[in-house]
């Protein structure tokens, strides 16, 4: 104790008079925790919001949202922290040399990573609550929230927020004084030099456990157990990108894991014509690199973190976009969809009389019907179980063969025997109710009206452009309105317009229908996919710039050394910038990585989840989006690295050598 005491006067003098090389860690949680905490406000704001209109889906997308801030922050957090302990270790090593026990040296970084992360909790939380509201307006105005949606200040988001970034900001430096501690007094000049087993057996572990957490979970998706299709949503090809996510997740948190060991040889291998080139820069840079594989790592965990997500999610909603589109293409056997005119309600009786009459014309009608329940008779709601009964959903009454407007697969049953009072489910939702082809269903209406159907199909592989019900329309009594028709003809455009001019409806060719309705899901899900991603990837490419700026103000000596030999201002600067180039480099090799692991799973997932039977998705690559991603953390990175870097060589280098670290 009393030796603790003696080192707090030490901590006070190294927090008043080294504030700078504390001002990173404070940056990175700082930003952390106004990111959790802003989505954090905006998840508890949805809370108990069912009965607005799209509110279960506003509810998972800043769920969603709430998680990626996380994930994003933890890594960059705690990386950011052990980097700050590491950067002391000279200074570590001689408190060490003096006399200081390892317990006494976890102690001191231990209180002043406490108190610089109460401070960056407080502010982080501030600034949390000012940025809710401006996230809750951009999802208004982007359509993804109903006009009365506000953010809503709570107490517990902030205290989790601030609870989690102070665990994660103190893990990390326990993790890394943990290493100083153990440092022998005769060891820690040498310890200094080189980094050494910078993948302890825990790294390891971890690294193998969420490789198989991320196989797990892509054979569950894959598999879609009764359980998780219980939710409509979680069988809806529309939001499985959104799902994907979650496989997305635990790759990049396997590679970002397993980087230490990565790191060295995609390092050589960047660097590998190096020797052969004139001039030192190119050495010196690849030499730093290796030696100080923990600074490296630091440094490129946020580039990472950026190129990995960008690839791997914008891959995926790309791949997930073209599979339904080219799925809805090759299913829609109809030639022309007709719906109602811009302002009607209903397609009218007299286009449909035109367009029967003309040559070779199949017509098949379609009205929307709502269920409030379709169930098997001895099956009753069960409160507080969802998956025992349908929530109430829309269906289709078909007037016609539904065979020449779909080409749907039967998993059992036929659709030709889709007449009379008979009902079509998905077999997603005939999996989940334990329903069979020859059961009888009791059904009933919005309106009250109770009818038994005899189920005669499970249709395979569920479509977005139809609903999970179908029935035919002499099935609901009153004759539902039709809301939709398909056409085949041997007419050309030109006469099918003509047979509808005067009247309130428009029919549009089959493919350019897919096109639309396609267009609307991927901006639906591009919307969904910038709320999750955007305030991670924002503040993932803050830290890129922070820890920058941390790496070169911890080589200041190095660059004294690098003047005092011979070495003029421009060459320091090059050796800066080739080092930013291969750690941006290497960063983008491992989000290279991750992207063909998750696009790979996606391929898998596409195939077995959207696609028919027999059909095949392509591996392809992002390659602009990654690019892209690349080029802006390099353009973010040299700049973070040369200002400080030419910034500090206007120094004398005696000075500089001289200066405190």
């Amino acid at each position: 104790m009393n030796g603790f005491r003696l080192l707090l006067p030490i901590a006070a003098l190294s927090l008043r008079r080294r504030w700078p090389a504390f001002v990173g860690s404070f940056v990175a949680l700082a930003l952390g925790v106004a990111v959790m905490s802003a989505a954090g406000v905006l998840l508890n704001t949805t809370m108990g919001e069912d009965s607005l209109p799209g509110a279960p889906s506003l509810h998972k997308l800043v769920g969603f949202m709430a998680a990626m801030a996380g994930f994003v922050s933890v890594f960059v957090v705690s990386s950011t922290f052990a980097f700050a302990v590491a950067q002391r270790r000279q200074e570590t090593a001689m408190l060490r040399a003096v006399g200081a026990t390892p317990r006494q040296v976890r102690s001191l970084i231990l209180g002043e990573a406490l108190v610089v992360a109460l401070a960056a909790a407080l502010s982080g939380c501030a600034t949390g609550l000012a940025v809710a509201p401006a996230l809750a307006s951009w999802l208004v105005d982007r359509g993804a929230a109903p006009s009365g949606f506000r953010a809503q200040p709570a107490v517990l988001p902030l205290l989790l927020a601030a609870s989690g970034g102070l665990a994660v900001a103190l893990l990390g430096a326990y993790t890394a004084s943990r290493r100083a501690g153990r440092v022998r007094p005769v060891e820690a000049l040498d310890e200094v030099a080189v980094d050494r087993k910078v993948m302890p057996v825990v790294r390891w572990v971890a690294s193998i456990a969420f490789l198989g957490v991320f196989a797990y979970t892509l054979r569950t998706f894959i598999s879609m157990p009764a359980s998780m299709m219980a939710d409509p949503q979680s069988r809806d090809p529309e939001t499985t990108p959104q799902w994907a996510l979650l496989f997305d997740v635990m790759a990049v948190l396997a590679v970002v894991l397993v980087a230490p060991v990565l790191v060295p040889p995609l390092v050589r291998l960047f660097t590998g014509p190096v020797p052969l080139l004139p001039g030192a820069a190119g050495l010196v840079a690849r030499q730093n690199a290796l030696a100080a594989i923990r600074r490296t790592v630091s440094t490129a965990t946020p580039v990472f973190l950026v190129i990995g997500l960008a690839g791997s999610v914008v891959g995926g909603t790309v791949a997930f976009s073209d599979a339904m589109a080219a799925q809805g293409r090759a299913a829609l056997r109809a030639g022309y969809v007709v719906e109602p005119a811009a302002g009607a309600a209903v397609v009218p009786a007299d286009a449909l009389r035109k367009l029967a009459a003309l040559p070779g014309a199949e017509l098949t009608t379609a009205a929307t019907v709502r269920f409030d329940g379709l169930a098997l008779p001895d099956q009753q709601p069960a409160p507080g179980r969802p998956g025992d009964l349908p929530i109430p959903e829309d269906g289709l009454a078909v007037d016609g063969d539904l065979r020449t407007a779909w080409n749907l697969s039967a998993d059992d049953g036929s659709l030709e025997d889709l007449h009379g009072r008979t009902v079509a489910v998905s077999s997603d939702m005939a999996k989940v109710f334990g329903w069979h082809v020859g059961d009888t269903l009791n059904a009933r209406l919005a309106d009250g009206t109770q009818e038994q159907l005899r189920l005669v199909a499970r249709v395979g592989h569920l479509l977005p452009q139809l609903p999970e019900i179908v029935v035919p329309r002499e099935a609901v009594p009153g004759g539902p309105t039709v809301s939709v028709a398909y056409l085949g003809t041997a007419a050309g455009p030109e006469q099918v317009t003509a047979a509808l001019d005067g009247t309130t409806a428009r029919a549009t060719a089959g493919a350019d229908w897919i096109g639309a309705r396609n267009d609307r899901t991927t901006e639906n899900g591009w919307i969904a996919m910038l709320a999750i991603l955007g305030p991670a990837l924002l503040y993932a490419l803050i830290a890129i710039v922070n820890t920058m700026m941390m790496s070169t103000g911890d080589r200041l000596r190095d660059f004294a050394t690098l003047r005092l030999t011979g070495g003029t201002r421009r060459q320091v600067m090059r050796v800066v910038a080739a080092e930013t180039l291969v750690v941006v480099a290497t960063a983008a090799a491992l989000g290279l990585i991750v992207t063909l692991l998750t696009q790979y799973a996606t391929v898998l997932l596409i195939e077995n989840r959207v696609l028919d039977t027999g059909r095949s998705a392509a591996l392809d690559l992002p390659w602009s989006t990654l690019a892209g991603a690349t080029a802006i953390c390099l353009a973010l990175a040299l700049v973070a690295s040369l200002i400080p870097a030419r910034l500090a060589l206007r120094v004398r280098p005696l000075d500089l050598a001289n200066a405190r670290q």
